[in-house]
Order: C-alpha cells, then sequence, then structure tokens
C-alpha cells in the first residue's frame, strides 16, 4: 500500500472512531515515545483475557497516534504499550513492575486480579515514596475490589471500572423486579474480589429482595479449577432459580459450559457474561437467560456507539479477538488529556518538557473524556471513575436491540437497563494523602 492510501485508510478509521481527520496526518508523531507498561497474565491458562486487554489498548493508542500524539513542549510523542508478562501471579507482576520501572517506564496499566492490583499499589506507593525523581502512576482497568478506591485507596492509583458494588447494584436492580426469581445460588472466585462479590449479592438481596432465598455460596481456586461439573451438579440439585456471579475468563466459561451440560435452567446474573467464550458455551439456552453489566455494549443505543465497535471490528476482525470495553478506551484518552494538561503546565513553569508521574496524575484527577457516546469522569477524591454502567440480556444475533453478536456466535446482548454516572455512582470512605 503506498503512503496515500494508507493515508486515506488511517482518515476513514478515524472517522469510525469519531476523531477528527486531520489534513495529510502532517502532525505525526517524532519525539521519544511515551512508554505504558501493560501488567498482564500473557501466557497460562488466563492469557486469553491479557491478550484480550492488550489489543484493546493497542487500539486506543493508535488512536491517539493518528492524531498525532501527545503534544508536549518539544514535540508530539507517540504512545506505546509495551507488554510484561504476570502469568495471573502476584510474584511475577511484582517482577515485572521491577522491571518496567528499570527500562525508565513510568506509567503502569493493570487489571485482571483485584489480589494482583492490590500487590502494585502497595509497591509503587513504597516505590514512589523512595525514589521522588522515578515514581510511576497506576492505571487499573478491571481490578473491581472497592476495597482499592475506598480503605486502600492511594493517590498514585486510578480506577477507570466501575467496582464490584456499584455491578452488583446495577444487577440488582434488574433481578428486583424479576418476580421468577426466588431463589439464587451464590458462586465466586475464591480470592479478594470474589469474596466480595458474594458479600454484597448478600447485603443487596437483604435490602432490594428480602423475600429470594440464598440455597447455595460456594467459593473455588481461581483458574485451577478444570471441571464444573460437580459444581453445576450442586447448583441443579439446589433448585436455584438464578445464579450470581463474578466469575472472570475461563471460570466463567467452564461455569457456564457445565451448567449446559447438566441441564441447568436458571438465569445467570453475571459481571462478564458477555465475552470471552461465555455466549458460544452457553448457546441457545443462555437466550433470555444470562445478564451481564458493564460500562458499555457494542449493542448500546446510538449511532457513536455502532461506529466504534465496527471500528475495532475493523481492525481486530478474527471472531476470536471480539472483546472490547469501552473503559480502556477511555482510559488511554484520559491519559493523553493529562499528558498535555501537565506538559502544559511543566512548560508555563519552564519544567521538563515530559511531565513527571506527579504532575500527570494531578491532571488525571480532573479527566473527563468521551468516546463512542460514553463519558467519564475522574473523582478525585478517590480515583474512582464515574460513568454510566447498563445490564444487557443474551438474545439472537438479529433480534430486535442486537445487531451485533459476540465472537461469531450468534448470540449478543440486548441493553435492557441503563443508569447515567450520577445514578451508578457510590459513596466512598477514602481518605486520599496526597504528596
Amino acid at each position: 500500500m503506498n503512503p496515500f492510501d494508507r493515508r486515506r485508510s488511517l482518515q476513514a478509521l478515524l472517522g469510525l472512531l469519531g476523531v477528527a481527520a486531520l489534513p495529510a496526518l502532517a502532525a505525526s508523531p517524532a519525539a521519544a515515545p511515551i512508554r505504558v507498561a501493560l501488567i498482564e497474565s500473557l501466557s497460562g491458562p488466563i492469557a486469553n483475557t491479557g491478550e484480550a486487554v492488550h489489543r484493546n489498548l493497542v487500539l486506543a493508542a493508535e488512536r491517539v497516534n493518528a492524531r498525532g500524539g501527545v503534544k508536549l513542549a518539544d514535540g508530539r510523542h507517540p504512545l506505546v504499550i509495551e507488554r510484561y508478562d504476570s502469568k495471573g501471579q502476584i510474584e511475577e507482576a511484582l517482577a515485572a513492575l521491577r522491571s518496567a520501572i528499570d527500562a525508565g517506564i513510568r506509567i503502569v496499566a493493570q487489571g485482571n486480579s483485584s489480589a494482583v492490583a492490590g500487590a502494585l499499589i502497595d509497591a509503587i506507593a513504597k516505590h514512589n515514596d523512595r525514589n521522588p525523581a522515578q515514581q510511576v502512576l497506576f492505571l487499573n482497568y478491571s481490578a473491581v475490589d472497592p476495597a482499592l478506591t475506598n480503605e486502600r485507596c492511594n493517590f498514585w492509583h486510578f480506577r477507570f471500572d466501575a467496582h464490584a458494588d456499584m455491578r452488583m447494584a446495577a444487577l440488582m436492580d434488574v433481578l428486583k423486579t424479576d418476580r421468577k426469581v426466588g431463589s439464587v445460588y451464590l458462586i465466586g472466585q475464591d480470592y479478594s474480589f470474589g469474596q466480595q462479590v458474594l458479600r454484597e449479592a448478600r447485603r443487596q438481596l437483604g435490602i432490594k429482595r428480602p423475600d429470594v432465598k440464598i440455597v447455595g455460596e460456594e467459593l473455588h481456586p481461581m483458574a485451577r479449577v478444570k471441571d464444573f461439573l460437580p459444581y453445576a451438579t450442586k447448583i441443579k440439585a439446589s433448585g436455584a432459580q438464578a445464579v450470581i456471579t463474578g466469575n472472570w475468563g475461563n471460570d466463567l466459561t467452564l461455569l457456564v459450559k457445565a451448567a449446559r451440560e447438566v441441564g441447568y435452567e436458571g438465569k445467570f446474573y453475571t459481571f462478564y457474561g458477555n465475552a470471552l467464550g461465555a455466549p458460544a458455551a452457553l448457546g441457545e439456552a443462555g437466550v433470555g437467560q444470562v445478564l451481564a453489566v458493564a460500562e458499555w455494549f457494542p449493542n448500546a443505543p446510538g449511532q457513536e456507539a455502532r461506529a466504534f465497535y465496527e471500528a475495532f471490528h475493523k481492525r481486530f476482525p478474527k471472531p476470536e479477538d471480539d472483546y472490547v470495553h469501552l473503559r480502556m478506551q477511555l482510559m488511554i484518552e484520559a491519559l493523553a488529556q493529562a499528558l498535555e494538561r501537565a506538559g502544559a503546565a511543566s512548560q508555563a513553569g519552564q519544567g521538563d518538557a515530559v511531565p513527571s508521574a506527579l504532575a500527570v496524575a494531578r491532571a488525571l484527577e480532573q479527566a473527563d473524556v468521551r468516546l463512542g457516546g460514553q463519558s467519564l469522569q475522574m473523582r478525585a477524591a478517590d480515583h474512582q471513575a464515574q460513568q454510566p454502567l447498563m445490564v444487557a440480556i443474551m438474545d439472537r444475533k438479529g433480534a430486535k436491540g442486537v445487531p451485533f453478536d459476540v465472537e461469531g456466535s450468534g448470540y449478543g446482548f440486548r441493553v435492557v437497563h441503563q443508569l447515567n454516572a450520577e445514578a451508578a455512582s457510590h459513596v466512598h470512605s477514602c481518605r486520599m494523602v496526597r504528596p
């Protein structure tokens, strides 16, 4: 492809992404790259989750770079995503953090596992206290243990996903009107996030549906169970009319597959049932039975949402790569915005062209971005992103409200409930200590 054709294709992609086309893309990035270390499971049993995140961040960085990169005093800097494999283990993640810091990277992104996120928060806080000239910023896109922006909140940590209690409240808004459900089974992964999901499910059921009976409750090892048939058998035998779970990755896919195999006919109220193999595993049995909560779905109402999803699909056309989360795109947009704001302030004060992690963090506290019909604002008090939430139910592709399916499965998710950012917001208990 010649340069003109490449430029024309990129302009078309920018249009789909809702980014204004730039004449001839003359302001292309020329300065040293701003590197972001992605610390995730890129091998092992949940490697698919890390690879899915990587695709999202790559697209987001490409969008920033296509419009010229991050504009600082010394020119335009491209954003680059660098991969560090945590193998899903805390010690491996901490080793990856040390490697990234030694390589001169000052921005870290992670999200798949609140246990890993908690360890990174503590390690980064200690490092920053001891090394004020090498401070590091932590961007969290999926670790949703509420404690991370409450009692464990930290100035260097920013969460761009709704936390577990926010997600549960959105699901409960739907369950409280579902009078066909009179009994539920709670199941989750046995670590901080999974434990919190079950606690919050019990608490919110007591408030919103005290008539619903909890007929079973189970925690299982994370990413270690190969056969969920014993769990599915117990769920069916309990007579539960619905399952509530925060399971993600293969732990969710294998669970719903086992439930189908034993003939379980109840509903699944999930945090992540809309992706990574779950719809294909359920097939026709999931239609009208599986609900998921997220900040955004490909079938979200509006042309902006449709255009954004079509652009993602054009960039990653393989069905198995169909895993898109708008919050990850908004996170990179917020980072670029904060870098430019901090850079402008540094220039005014005759500081370095590339702003420090401290300056970027202060600017990120004021983040306010929009893409694909979705908006996100950062709450400075606890560094918890404020954004709308949606609940959707599984249906056949082509049904009303389901123009797109998931991973080529023939099944997609139709939005049935929406909360604006104010309605989705929760109070916090953070007492932020700022440097």
